[in-house]
């Protein structure tokens, strides 16, 4: 579903900005992408703060959105995203974020 998902953002990117919010929130640039995902964020954690079980999934839903629409932007795929959780598949959360300090 996810790969349908940016695949429909990739397309709606050049679309008209006067009936296409994607193009709308790209023509505003990637600022305005990283506000809106952050915002997301937010929304999604107070649904889950809330135990709120219908607003996670909304908000969920939202911050995917955003997510496609702001890596579309920066030109990753759903592929690039696939490679580096296959890179870290069976490597301890600790030791993965631990090698990151280097």
């Amino acid at each position: 579903m996810f790969e349908r998902l940016y695949a429909t953002v990739v397309e709606r990117r050049s679309a008209d900005p006067e009936t296409s919010y994607v193009a709308r929130l790209t023509a505003k640039g990637r600022v305005k992408i990283a506000q809106k995902l952050g915002e997301e964020a937010v929304e999604t954690v107070i649904a889950a703060v809330a135990q709120d079980k219908l607003a996670l999934v909304g908000e969920t839903a939202d911050l995917l959105f955003h997510l496609s629409v702001l890596l579309a932007d920066a030109g990753i795929t759903p592929a690039d995203i696939a490679a580096e959780l296959v890179r870290r598949e069976g490597v301890s959360g600790l030791a993965e974020k631990a090698s990151r300090k280097r």
